[in-house]
């Protein structure tokens, strides 16, 4: 629903706490009235991207958490679970005490009746902090609605139309700080449809070849470097003690973009690691029959879940990749815009997980392209292929974990 309708379900106190939040003249026992004067007021480009700017980095995290969210309501839990993660090293606080609070303070606020006065707000509500005054803060912008959905199910919802506003607030935003190159790059790396082309190769290499397992079911050093020598990509093997984990089932064994392949085959059971050996399955000699190559949205929507787990804002941080480089842009500008809403992972910090877990497996994925350009360095561009599939792309939600 929009905005309009939601303040049309809402009660005459939650429109009169939305109206004094943005200093509306009208008359407090007339919904009609209050709901005419929200909307003129929050509908004025100056009013809305004032409050944005005003708001503190945590606030904009939380938001843009919820932007890309392909549900339509979250529970209160949700809620005060993100408001907590939007604070990067911060503890949690209030989170036991806070769904129980928000809904005595709603239940009590419902109560309360406006005078029939004209009157004009005098105050604004101070900006308070922790995941139940944040909550209640979003509801008195008009940017969160509460109801209840079967029983005893408190649930919150963000106008579609705002939702639109927002992202497009932050695009402006976000384009503001990025630096584009006036020309093409002087070369630049592409890996289009490689990807695919590589499940297939490694599919085949398993399917004509005994290849033994060590005791922690990895494969040797001789067969990974076998496999690369098709592959391709070409990848350095990890190194000895190189902290690699929350990436993938076999981050830790095989370099990045292998890892990947060997996951993706893995999860949809085409390999089988039994009795020391590494083999096909029924499933996997299947498809490696087919000799095709594996499809690049497949892989995408793959790398998504996976990497979901370590970056939970992995679709919003894609989205504002894909809107920043729609032409050539200078990574560092990239990364200046973006890092500040990447959380740190154990010892990843926002710029290794910017650079090496997204942007280069965007590039592997075929999603985008990174160049050297003559005055502005590193440059990167999504590529055709990279927009149709981040624009046309819906997919679950739920993490993947492989076992």
């Amino acid at each position: 629903m929009n905005l309009a309708d939601m303040l049309s379900y809402a009660d005459i106190g939650q429109l009169s706490r939305i109206a004094t939040t943005y200093r509306c003249e009208c008359n407090g026992n007339s919904k009609n009235e209050l709901i005419q004067s929200i909307l003129s007021t929050v509908n004025r480009r100056d009013v809305f991207e004032s409050q944005i700017s005003s708001m503190k980095l945590e606030d904009l995290r939380f938001i843009n958490s919820l932007l890309f969210d392909p549900r339509d309501s979250f529970s209160l839990e949700e809620l005060v679970a993100r408001v907590q993660q939007s604070k990067f090293g911060s503890p949690p606080s209030e989170a036991a005490a806070a769904p129980s609070m928000i809904v005595k303070q709603e239940k009590a606020a419902a109560a309360v009746k406006k005078s029939s006065k004209r009157t004009k707000t005098v105050k604004e509500p101070v900006p308070e902090s922790g995941p139940r005054e944040t909550i209640s803060r979003f509801k008195q912008y008009g940017w969160l609605f509460n109801g209840y959905s079967g029983p005893n199910r408190y649930l919150f919802q963000v106008p579609a139309d705002l939702k639109e506003r927002f992202k497009d607030t932050l695009e402006r935003k976000f384009v503001s700080q990025a630096v584009y190159a006036n020309d093409e790059p002087l070369a630049y790396r592409d890996e289009q449809q490689l990807l695919g082309e590589d499940v297939m190769q490694f599919l085949t290499f398993v399917y004509h070849n005994e290849i033994p397992l060590t005791s922690d079911g990895v494969m040797y050093k001789r067969s990974v470097l076998q496999i690369m020598d098709r592959l391709g990509v070409k990848e350095s093997l990890p190194t000895r003690g190189e902290w690699r984990f929350g990436y993938g089932r076999r981050m830790k064994d095989y370099p990045n973009r292998m890892s990947l392949i060997y996951d993706y085959c893995y999860y949809n059971g085409w390999i089988s690691e039994s009795d020391s050996l590494l083999t096909l399955t029924d499933a996997g000699r299947e498809r490696q029959a087919l000799r095709s190559p594996e499809q690049p949205d497949k892989l995408y929507r793959f790398w998504l879940r996976l990497y979901k787990g370590a970056i939970p804002n992995i679709r919003a941080i894609v989205h504002w990749i894909d809107k920043l480089s729609h032409k050539w842009v200078n990574a560092d500008s990239l990364k200046l815009a973006l890092t500040p809403y990447i959380k740190p992972f154990y010892y990843d910090q926002p710029e290794t997980i910017l650079e090496q877990r997204m942007l280069g497996m965007m590039m592997h994925l075929g999603l985008l392209r990174i160049g050297e350009h003559a005055e502005q360095g590193q440059v990167i561009r999504m590529t055709p292929l990279g927009r149709s599939i981040v624009a046309g792309l819906s997919i679950e939600d739920d993490a993947i974990i492989l076992s």
